[in-house]
């Protein structure tokens, strides 16, 4: 008799168990994090790199614009903001400017008289220094003809003399320290006017932009060293003295006279300044205490702080400054 294939299946019921929805939590967190990622991919490709440079600043905490003063956070993607100027908060210390004395007493109002009677009578000085070279140029048949080749102003640092090359007519052969015997008579007539005046000298070679073979040890800051230092050799021996000199500098192709043409000639040159004396022996502070008789002497506001003097012309143990 054939066996039967009749299957009897049964259906066992089990109590159902909760596997909790943690996995959702996280799948959610994994989608969220996705689409922040194609965010940031998406305005990576779109962003220009001065834009990506400006969001960096703002993250940036060290960066000026953190500690701007102005209200709301400011910025590239800074908003705006219902508080009145100043009621952000930051938890960046202050910036506390040095505080200066305002007391005053008698001789206050005379010292600054004295100061500003000091740098009048500086600036006549150079004007007629000035003044007196371009006419002894102009009466030295020898000379004459550079006239052309001199620059003469008074700048923030004082009185500038410039030599500069012309097209056509060269202060030094070209790569060359060893200066024409025409430069050196013109450097000699401006140490013979100057020479009696006060102020510390600065001198500066400048080149032009025209470059030495490439591999070469020689450069234009050698260059213009070298230049700037054969004609303090020449001042020197005209008769200024070794204290005069403040610093001796060569500046290469870095400060152009023509900007717009780096190859001009004229962006050969040699820089004399007389500087001013402010800069490098600033007045000390008037000593008048003899002047004060009582109280009434003094209107005090703020309490003195000790204020350093800052001298940027500062000499060296070595005197002379070779950057």
């Amino acid at each position: 008799m054939p066996q039967s294939s009749h299957i009897d299946i049964k259906i066992i019921e089990l109590p159902y168990v909760h596997h909790g929805g943690a996995w959702k939590v996280a799948y959610a967190d994994f989608v969220t994090a996705m689409m922040a990622f194609f965010l940031l991919m998406w305005l990576l490709n779109v962003t220009t790199k001065e834009q990506k440079n400006a969001i960096s600043d703002y993250f940036n905490p060290s960066h000026p614009m953190i500690s701007d003063s102005k209200s709301g956070a400011g910025g590239l993607m800074g908003g705006l903001t219902m508080s009145p100027e100043g009621a952000m908060a930051s938890n960046k210390n202050p910036v506390i400017p040095q505080q200066v004395s305002t007391q005053r007493k008698r001789g206050t109002e005379r010292k600054s008289t004295v100061t500003k009677a000091r740098e009048a009578a500086e600036k006549k000085r150079f004007e007629k220094a000035a003044e007196k070279i371009k006419k002894a140029i102009q009466e030295n048949k020898t000379l004459a003809k550079l006239a052309k080749n001199l620059l003469i102003d008074i700048t923030p640092e004082g009185l500038r003399i410039q030599i500069i090359d012309q097209d056509g007519e060269s202060m030094f052969p070209p790569g060359s320290d060893r200066m024409f015997d025409k430069t050196k008579l013109l450097i000699e007539q401006i140490t013979e006017i100057i020479l009696d005046m006060p102020n510390e000298l600065s001198i500066r070679g400048h080149t032009d932009a025209t470059r030495y073979a490439k591999g070469s040890t020689y450069t234009n800051w050698e260059l213009s060293a070298d230049r700037a230092n054969a004609s303090r050799r020449v001042m020197l021996a005209s008769g200024i003295l070794t204290e005069r000199l403040n610093n001796v500098m060569g500046k290469a192709d870095t400060l152009p006279l023509i900007v717009d043409d780096p190859l001009d000639p004229r962006n050969r040159r040699i820089t004399i300044i007389l500087l001013k004396e402010e800069l490098t022996a600033p007045p000390a502070p008037e000593e008048d205490d003899d002047l004060i008789e009582d109280e009434s002497d003094f209107i005090e506001r703020t309490p003195p702080l000790p204020i350093l003097p800052i001298n940027p012309y500062q000499k060296t143990p070595g005197a002379i400054e070779f950057p």
